[in-house]
């Protein structure tokens, strides 16, 4: 079915994103500022948090006045890539080929060297509550990321050169990253190698990625390893179906887009390892996805961001969440009805004329920003995944 609107908007986004060559700025970039780089406050802990928290949540952007220059993002391009393909499988024409395999080579250029396989990181240092992380710290979730761009491009395009570098990165998974939590029957994964976080998307993200490889190579040890993490995640799940983001005592929030990951990653971890084990992360899985489905939208599809507040509404959590509703459509029967709405509320809530989509909404403001890869990829993802579930 075509949708003039969908298409229009799918269209005008990615001639702004390609006026720029995929380069922008990103919510946690704040650290790239000429101005902070320049003072003591960079050896401080406290004052890397501080500025990266000052920047990212200020109604007006200050990264130009800051000096922080506009960069490529790999997660972002993996998205793009994945958009890209997507918009292939669509339309079958060589300019949407071209343009899957030009982000796929820009991808691949951007991989992080001397680790033992295919890595991925950000453009940025980046200070967290547990770690700090300079620019050029693979991390798992960009590594997951360009993963499964890879190997849906391996798949779409029969070429044996993206499934290589996909394989490769699950040795960056086996031999880089922490076990953080390892026992007989579980194990979590760190976010990066100098880390020793428990953050249960970022774990499920590797086992996802070790699941897909190992369901193409028939590297049967993958996926056990992918069950273990599985089920260490979904041992914590709460009650009432959600999960917070994270083991630690300052990880309890549960927030739209982070539940959205750990339900696909279970998703694919079941697609990947059949057999009677896996279906031991069912029961989790329906009741996550009853949770997300039932607290983070609105009638008209309006998303939340975090399951108790209204605000802020978030460009990011709605194009994730319909990537989510499209994943799992065989849980849902009214799931793409949603990802519809979803869809419409972003052009007639976040959409500036001039193409691209804003980063939040507040309650008494929109904070502008055009986030490249928070924004503008995922929503490119989102839009280009709808346009092709449509047919």
């Amino acid at each position: 079915m075509r949708d003039p609107n969908l298409e229009q908007a799918l269209d005008a986004l990615l001639q702004w994103c390609r006026a720029r060559n995929f380069a922008g700025h990103d919510p946690f970039d704040a650290l790239n500022s000429r101005i902070f780089r320049a003072t003591p406050l960079t050896r401080s802990e406290t004052a890397r948090l501080v500025w990266t928290q000052i920047i990212k949540r200020s109604p007006i952007n200050l990264r130009r006045l800051a000096g922080v220059p506009a960069q490529k993002n790999a997660k972002g391009i993996a998205l793009f890539a994945l958009a890209a393909l997507a918009n292939y499988r669509r339309l079958e024409t060589t300019k949407a080929e071209s343009e899957a395999r030009d982000l796929l080579d820009e991808l691949i250029g951007l991989k992080i060297s001397g680790y033992s396989g295919a890595a991925w990181g950000y453009s940025f240092d980046w200070q967290s509550r547990h770690f700090f992380a300079p620019r050029g710290t693979p991390m798992i979730v960009p590594t997951a990321f360009a993963a499964c761009a890879l190997l849906q491009a391996a798949d779409t395009f029969r070429d044996q050169r993206y499934l290589e570098i996909a394989r490769s990165s699950c040795e960056f998974i086996l031999h880089d990253l922490k076990r953080t939590v390892e026992t007989e029957d579980e194990v979590c994964f760190s976010y990066s190698p100098i880390d020793h976080t428990c953050v249960f998307n970022a774990s499920l993200l590797a086992a996802e990625t070790l699941a897909s490889v190992g369901a193409v190579t028939g590297e049967n040890g993958f996926c056990e390893l992918a069950m273990r993490a599985g089920r260490y995640v979904v041992k914590r799940q709460r009650g009432d179906g959600a999960w917070a983001y994270g083991a630690a005592a300052n990880q309890a929030w549960v927030d739209n887009f982070h539940t959205g990951y750990v339900l696909q990653s279970l998703s694919r971890i079941m697609n990947s390892c059949p057999g009677a084990e896996s279906h031991e992360f069912g029961d989790a899985l329906e009741r996550g996805y009853k949770f997300w489905r039932e607290r983070f939208f609105l009638a008209d599809g309006w998303p939340k961001y975090y399951d108790d507040a209204l605000y802020p509404a978030d460009t990011h959590s709605a194009a994730a969440a319909i990537v989510t509703l499209l994943e799992l459509r065989p849980l849902d029967s009214g799931a793409l009805s949603l990802a519809e709405k979803i869809a419409a509320w972003l052009l007639n809530n976040m959409r500036d004329s001039s193409g691209f989509f804003y980063y939040q909404r507040e309650r008494f403001y929109t904070v502008r920003a055009p986030f490249m890869r928070w924004s503008q990829a995922w929503t490119t993802y989102a839009l280009a995944r709808l346009l092709e579930e449509r047919g």
